[in-house]
């Protein structure tokens, strides 16, 4: 399975709503809290191409987006492939 990693802050209800569904589907993931080490910004917003809001989410290392992408591709059946399920 392609690690899952996710950008967060802990008052984010998105960031909450994405970790409920990626634990739903019994997947682990890579949480860099960006409240608690604020140094972590500036590499989540280059490698998500200037995403600045929270969650942002990657899996396999290519970035998917916030937790409206990660909804849509579970909506669209497409996060199982994804994730190698």
């Amino acid at each position: 399975m392609p690690e899952v990693e996710l950008y967060t802050k802990p008052t984010c209800g998105f960031c909450q709503a994405a970790k409920r569904l990626l634990a739903q589907k019994g997947v682990g993931y890579q949480e860099t809290d960006i409240a608690a080490n604020p140094d972590k910004r500036p590499e989540m917003i280059r490698r998500a191409n200037g995403g600045s809001t929270v969650p942002q989410i990657f899996i396999g290392g290519t970035h998917i987006g916030g937790c409206d992408e990660l909804f849509a591709l579970e909506d669209r059946g497409a996060l199982d492939g994804l994730l190698g399920r």
